[in-house]
């Protein structure tokens, strides 16, 4: 359907605010095989609910809703410094429309019938950027925990842990499945995980599982 790497989209969730009850649907059973999850509404009450009790990562919203203003929606949404990246949807190709969705800083416009490959393509674009300041995040994330560690052998498995975070900052695994892949002995192993929990960068939720504690690195 596209050349981009759409697989990008699996780690986000999408809000979209449509009215006609038959597109909401049909764009959702789009959607739900490429994003994390989409929260599909029909009116700007129920966005802001939504808003208010789960993560949202981008905003698809139709322009008029059925007696409401999408536009007034976002600029309430902005104006209670809610900063979510926004695609509106309409069936106007007005001017006044489009100056309101600039004023906005709205990162795309895009025109009905909704072009399916053009909607994940703007989707991607906006979500690239989110992407690779993770990534930069990461290898940071990696500098400062490789520079709390005195023995640089370990680089290895420091890298390993974090680069198998899940959405939630959470690493599984045992002493064996690391010993499996890295020529380390245990004591050595049980080292380093000693430091990086003494350093409270790595927390023991349960057995097997430990959280990255990211908030540790800027004290180190």
């Amino acid at each position: 359907m596209s050349s981009k790497d759409l697989t990008i989209l699996q780690n986000f969730n999408v809000l979209y605010i449509e009215d006609d009850v038959d597109l909401l649907k049909h764009t959702k059973d789009i959607l739900v095989d490429f994003v994390n999850d989409i929260y599909a509404v029909k009116t700007s009450l129920e966005a802001m609910n939504i808003l208010l009790n789960k993560k949202v990562d981008v905003i698809i919203c139709d322009i008029l809703l059925k007696d409401e203003n999408g536009i007034d929606f976002l600029k309430h949404i902005k104006n209670k410094n809610i900063n979510i990246p926004i695609i509106l949807t309409t069936a106007h190709a007005d001017t006044q429309y489009l100056l309101d969705a600039i004023k906005l800083k709205v990162e795309n416009y895009i025109i009905k019938p909704v072009n399916i490959k053009e909607l994940l393509e703007s989707l991607h674009d906006i979500l690239l950027p989110i992407v690779q300041q993770k990534e930069l995040q990461k290898n940071n994330n990696v500098i400062k925990t490789i520079s709390a560690i005195t023995d640089g052998k370990q680089v290895a498995i420091i890298k390993y842990i974090i680069n198998n975070l899940n959405n939630e900052n959470l690493f599984s695994a045992s002493y064996g499945d690391i010993m499996d892949i890295f020529a380390i002995s245990k004591p050595t192993l049980i080292k380093l995980f000693k430091e990086l929990a003494e350093k409270n960068i790595l927390v023991k939720i349960q057995h097997k599982t430990y959280r990255f504690n990211e908030q540790a690195l800027d004290i180190i």
